[in-house]
């Protein structure tokens, strides 16, 4: 093998630190996933000020063998850009414009989203990757499932509610900029048609923002099943 130079060397450590960071990436989102599990964001914002850590650690519903690791998952957090730390005595933490929108009372909350898209379900067809690539299934899902997302939610009822609530949750934030920033698409237009709508929440914001516009939502049938009664 030849001999490595010093500037070489460099590069390589430059490379091999790029390929640690990707093996690591997935830790920042598994400890989003925990920090809204264990309601860490809706516990600080209860709080009505920065929290420290001794307060934190008392007010989160974990086994008292796992106290001494909380500060550990913080850290990743703050480094993520989920919460901001002053550092005194001990750490305090405070919410960041990101942590708040993991808030289960904020009416944008995209809480929801972050449990469905992380959710072991919908993350094992990105560890069938490969190989979806070596046969001619038409979805990755297919390949971890033996059946397409749609079937799978049709039969189970906890993924079918998450899956729903996480596509409301992020039509209302999507919704609320496009009747804001583009009115000029529904110029003209009178009928609305949303084929796979969902729970209809974009189609509803749409003919509140503009009441001259009839829409009409389609969907599954276990998607709309329980919307009888409902504003939608």
């Amino acid at each position: 093998m030849e001999l490595i130079n010093e500037e070489s060397a460099s590069e390589l450590l430059q490379a091999q630190t790029h390929v640690w960071n990707h093996i690591f990436n997935f830790i920042n989102s598994m400890t989003l996933k925990c920090a809204v599990q264990l309601g860490i964001p809706d516990v600080i914002h209860k709080h009505g000020k920065p929290m420290t850590l001794s307060d934190l650690v008392s007010s989160l519903p974990i086994h008292p063998s796992k106290t001494q690791y909380v500060h550990r998952i913080m850290r990743i957090l703050v480094h993520s850009g989920f919460f901001s730390q002053q550092n005194n005595d001990q750490e305090i933490y405070s919410l960041s414009q990101s942590s708040r929108l993991l808030l289960e009372d904020n009416p944008l909350s995209i809480r929801s989203l972050v449990l469905m898209l992380l959710d072991p379900v919908l993350t094992k067809p990105w560890d069938c990757l490969s190989t979806w690539f070596r046969n001619d299934e038409v979805a990755a899902f297919s390949v971890a499932h033996g059946k397409t997302i749609w079937e799978y939610t049709g039969q189970d009822p906890r993924l079918n509610n998450l899956f729903n609530a996480a596509m409301a949750s992020d039509s209302i934030l999507v919704s609320k900029v496009l009747v804001s920033k583009c009115k000029g698409i529904f110029e003209g237009a009178n009928f609305l048609v949303d084929v796979g709508g969902d729970v209809g929440t974009m189609a509803k914001a749409i003919s509140e923002a503009f009441p001259h516009i009839h829409c009409t939502v389609f969907d599954l049938p276990h998607v709309v099943s329980d919307l009888q009664g409902s504003k939608n």
